[in-house]
């Protein structure tokens, strides 16, 4: 039987209390980070990544992909996990997991990952960072696991009968994702914060718990706040792979024009940047701003009283522009799958041996080491 801390030890202090996760504090800490971020890049060691459920789409593009290039473009150290197993943690079974993966290393080098500069891996091939959750469950409650908003949200949208036990130890499995590599810097949504927040703490109190002459095993790592845009999907949703609703960064032009086409928008057929009020047709005008670099309020002005058709066109014009160079890339490595069976498993040997050397560290503080 694991044992869990019903309560943070005298030594510890709880996630709640602390206050360097706290929204306006980390967006405080994030621009604090960005400009060391470029003054001393060698000083970070990013942990990101997907769960390999479909191919990305434009959300994931401008939401998250283009700041992962951003930084490893920095020299900032990045590693990027492929988390196939979590892809469990809310479906009763994987399917097609092998081709998803395969689709998520041809986006990654589509949009500029360099696996000269950055380490992809995938979650399985590692048996250490797995290995790294016993204990890490050992330092968190139930109730904690319990009330992480995240993982109540993500049990309320659940399309499953009944909710698996791997969906309450995600934040311990993601902290292992995290530390396994004694990463210091991970980029996430604000709705991210709580499960970072875990990490944090399963850190803390593992360092105050175990940490020999007071040298602690783990980094607490930061949070870098994405100033990520909110693009909605074609149906005027939130933008997911399950809703049929994205624009994947695999598909052709043909297939880019044929869903804005078919995009909601409303019926007034003044074109103007109301987010609030016409969140369809501001969604549009953003998009196609962020593939123009250009302000969306100028766009809206300059398409004024033609209507969401010249909008659609416009966008349509815009987003395939945009991605032909990385369709083309994606193209040409697509020919080549065991160059990229080869860039995993040297991703994956690298996090291996990263996995391996903490794994024994842990083992030496916790006396595990025979």
């Amino acid at each position: 039987m694991i044992p869990t801390l019903d309560t943070a030890s005298p030594a510890d202090t709880s996630a709640s209390s602390d206050a360097g996760l706290g929204i306006s504090a980390a967006r405080h800490r994030s621009a604090e980070l960005e400009t060391t971020i470029r003054q001393h890049p060698e000083r970070f060691r990013v942990l990101t990544g997907d769960r390999p459920t479909g191919r990305l789409h434009l959300g994931h593009y401008f939401g998250t992909l283009h700041n992962r290039v951003r930084l490893q473009n920095l020299g900032v150290e990045l590693l990027v996990v492929i988390a196939d197993y979590q892809v469990l943690t809310d479906r009763d079974v994987a399917d097609r997991l092998p081709e998803h993966v395969e689709e998520l290393v041809l986006d990654y080098l589509a949009v500029g990952i360099d696996p000269g500069r950055a380490t992809i891996f995938t979650h399985s091939a590692i048996p250490a960072l797995n290995q790294l959750l016993l204990p890490f469950l050992s330092l968190i409650s139930v109730a904690e696991l319990g009330r992480n908003p995240t993982v109540k949200d993500e049990i309320a949208q659940s399309a499953q009968a009944s909710v698996s036990g791997l969906m309450f130890t995600y934040p311990a499995h993601q902290a292992a994702d995290i530390l396994f590599c004694k990463a210091n810097l991970v980029p996430v949504g604000q709705d991210q914060l709580p499960h970072l927040e875990a990490t944090r703490t399963i850190a803390r109190r593992f360092n105050n718990r175990y940490a020999n002459g007071g040298v602690p095993v783990f980094p607490e790592p930061d949070a870098l706040l994405s100033a990520a845009p909110l693009l909605l999907g074609t149906d005027g949703t939130k933008m997911s792979k399950s809703r049929g609703n994205a624009i994947a960064l695999a598909a052709t032009a043909d297939e880019t024009a044929r869903l804005i086409r078919g995009a909601k928008t409303d019926a007034i057929r003044h074109i103007t940047y109301e987010p609030a009020t016409r969140p369809e047709i501001a969604s549009l005008l953003l998009l196609t701003a962020l593939c123009l670099d250009r302000d969306p309020r100028a766009v809206a002005e300059d398409i004024g009283p033609r209507g969401a058709a010249t909008l659609k066109a416009v966008a349509t014009e815009a987003v395939n522009e945009h991605l032909k160079p990385i369709r083309a890339r994606r193209a040409l490595y697509a020919k080549d799958r065991h160059r990229v069976h080869e860039i995993l498993q040297a991703g994956n040997g690298h996090a291996t041996a990263l996995a391996d050397s903490t794994l024994r560290e842990v083992r030496i503080a916790m006396n595990s080491l025979l």
